[in-house]
């Protein structure tokens, strides 16, 4: 290469002007049909350019113009060394490896391949991360007591959760609700155990039975007076040692005798707002007290409703009516069901569905404009996650008690935002080390851990509550990292911040410092400060959520985006290995979005170690955006793309980038 051969580099400027993508620079007719003409972005009259680099090649180009007139002659022969040195360094940063240029220029790219291939790639590795995630999941939590169940699937129809009519399952602890609910919304949504009181929040899940579509509600055990204060204890299964610690001995029994009452409040809102109520009891153990004074309770004050009595737990069909016979005495027709097997349930479902009124499903429901996006609210226990849904939705929908573990279940909850945003608010158990819950010994409190990381996995953003005096913990870290390995989008919400003492200007600004310092896996998401108990900033949070969403929705255009990385490979080049090999990219595409995902097409993706491609997404954030969610980006060798589509030339629309250091080459 001569040393006249002289072209000025892509701009090294920080701050690129995003407005004037590569498709808006011209083109140059080919000079023949045959071949695609190339073009490269150094015949380009740019308006980007470094002025230092631009003068000093200025310089050079002087020099050789007095070299070539003789100037020199007669000179000291230092300026004359110092000279040859300039004209060396040029040529050398404009040849490379000379070698893998001219191999490289004979690479010709199909957009379309290229894209497709992207879509691929995305696709086999978010595959291989679900079953990973899903693996790992399985080898930490304990198997439930039943079995899988078919999920039943929605026909046509897509009517909005609050346009559904509810169908409420309630009775004493213990006798098979929630299985059933299981049973009717198919799949293993409410925690099933061996064990009373496990439910305790209303559980919403829909059920589809014939032309028929409705809410079920599952409740927990309802209680009644005639229960001494040890037998509560007793039945809901409540300790007060466990994880309260910190608590003072009066509030945890205060908080133990308000539970029943609490259970009790939950049991009646999903009554209130229910038109079939279906009362389940227990086939082998038989009528009880409890059971009859539910009975009149529920006649009482629901006449008006539908009421449906299931006798669960009669796996036999012939013993079934021999235990379902001695039920008659409560005033209703009994029905012999089971939940874990599902024999009974098409019944039990048809006089259920009587009950109900058909509601018919809006017409041309576009899936992107209708799109509820999905916001779970984790963090460690007693940090305040169900106060802040209490707090956004205005009602008491989950319990909150200083009891450790009072939330088990993934309370869903539909909201609507101030600007009319709809979201999905999930509710979760407080995740403790596994170590801990392990060594527990408690087969509820895996399970809630396992509904926890099941939420983080079907929201598309995840508010991590932490506690503002205990700041950033270990456990913290780890949710943290469980977060950004799913691909959520995040936003961190400090609460309990009334509890911070002597707070001025510059208090939040060190916090923040601190939290993203320790939580360096989320040093994109944004920090709110809030106060769930008094309401104080927790709109706030749905704000944040929403512009998270639109970030994590949001998709670069490829000229815009391939002039990005060119810049970012102008400022700062792949590093050379030993053997003089140089990491080259030829084209950069983001084929999906939720998270954004971006497919760089290298010569070799071993040339570009991990610090470069960390350097790659900062370069990507500081350029065009995307706070709050996390990015993906995957390389893709040339070696598998000449062997999945072959070097054969096309005729279509392509785009070549040409491997020398720092250009950009177009082909049309």
């Amino acid at each position: 290469m001569s040393s006249l051969d002289l072209y000025t580099f892509p701009s090294l400027s920080r701050t690129l002007p995003l407005v004037a993508p590569i498709s808006s620079l011209p083109a140059f007719p080919p000079t023949s049909f045959s071949s695609p003409t190339r073009f490269s972005l150094r015949n380009l009259p740019l308006s980007i350019t470094n002025p230092g680099l631009t003068q000093y090649r200025r310089d050079v180009s002087r020099r050789i113009s007095r070299h070539t007139s003789g100037e020199f002659v007669g000179k000291d022969d230092s300026e004359e060394e110092e000279f040859q040195e300039d004209v060396e360094e040029v040529e050398n940063s404009d040849s490379g490896d000379d070698d893998e240029h001219f191999d490289d220029e004979s690479f010709a790219i199909d957009v379309e391949a290229l894209e497709k291939e992207a879509k691929d790639a995305v696709r086999e590795y978010s595959i291989s991360l679900s079953r990973e995630l899903k693996i790992e999941d399985e080898t930490n939590i304990p198997t439930e007591t039943r079995g899988k169940q078919k999920r039943n699937r929605s026909t046509t129809r897509n009517i909005p959760d609050h346009l559904l009519p509810r169908v409420a399952i309630v009775g004493r602890p213990n006798v098979g609700k929630s299985a059933l609910f299981n049973r009717l919304v198919g799949g293993n949504k409410a925690i099933v155990v061996d064990e009373p009181g496990v439910t305790r929040d209303r559980l919403y899940g829909r059920s589809f039975w014939g032309d028929y579509e409705f809410m079920a509600v599952d409740t927990g055990g309802v209680l009644t007076i005639s229960k001494s204060q040890t037998g509560v204890m007793e039945e809901l299964a409540i300790t007060t040692t466990i994880g309260m610690e910190g608590i003072p001995l009066a509030c945890r029994e205060a908080a133990v005798a308000r539970m029943p009452s609490m259970i009790e409040r939950q049991a009646i809102a999903a009554m209130e707002e229910s038109s079939v109520i279906i009362f389940v009891v227990d086939g082998q153990a038989g009528l009880t007290a409890a059971d009859v004074e539910i009975a009149d309770w529920l006649r009482k004050n629901y006449s008006n409703k539908s009421i449906f009595l299931a006798v669960n737990k009669c796996e036999s069909p012939r013993k079934g009516l021999m235990q379902a016979s001695e039920f008659w005495s409560l005033g209703f027709s009994p029905l012999p069901i089971s939940a874990v097997s599902g024999t009974g349930t098409g019944e039990l479902l048809d006089l259920v569905c009587s009950g109900l009124e058909k509601i018919s499903g809006p017409k041309n429901i576009d899936d992107e404009e209708n799109y509820v996006p999905a916001i779970a609210i984790v963090g460690r226990p007693n940090v305040g996650k169900s106060s802040i849904l209490n707090a956004l939705v205005g009602e008491d929908r989950t319990i909150v008690s200083p009891v450790s573990g009072t939330t088990r279940d993934a309370i869903d909850t539909e909201f609507t935002g101030p600007d009319g945003q709809k979201f999905l608010l999930i509710d979760t158990a407080g995740i403790r080390r596994r170590a801990t819950v392990a060594s527990s010994g408690s087969t509820t409190e895996a399970l809630s851990v396992n509904r926890a990381f099941h939420a983080i996995r079907r929201s598309d953003v995840v508010a991590l509550v932490i506690e503002a005096m205990a700041c950033v913990t270990e456990q913290d870290y780890r949710i943290a990292e469980r977060i950004e390995r799913e691909g959520k989008g995040c936003l961190i919400v400090v609460n309990k911040w009334d509890t911070i003492p002597n707070k001025n200007q510059q208090t939040a600004t060190y916090y923040e410092q601190d939290v993203r310092e320790k939580l360096r896996t989320l040093n994109w998401a944004p920090v709110v400060y809030s106060t769930a108990v008094a309401g104080y900033s927790v709109e706030k949070i749905i704000v944040a959520a929403s512009m998270v969403e639109k970030e994590r929705a949001r998709r670069l255009g490829t000229s815009i985006l391939n002039q990005v990385v060119q810049e970012a490979i102008a400022f700062k080049s792949p590093p050379k290995t030993r053997g003089g090999k140089r990491g080259r990219v030829y084209y950069c595409t983001q084929p999906a979005i939720r998270p954004p995902t971006f497919v760089f097409f290298v010569n070799d993706a071993k040339l570009f170690p991990e610090t470069y491609r960390r350097y790659m997404e900062k370069q990507l954030r500081s350029n065009a955006g995307f706070p709050g969610t996390p990015i993906r980006l995957l390389w893709r060798s040339r070696r598998k793309m000449e062997k999945d589509y072959g070097r054969l030339a096309t005729t279509k629309t392509q785009a070549h980038l040409v491997p020398r250091d720092r250009k950009l080459t177009i082909a049309t």
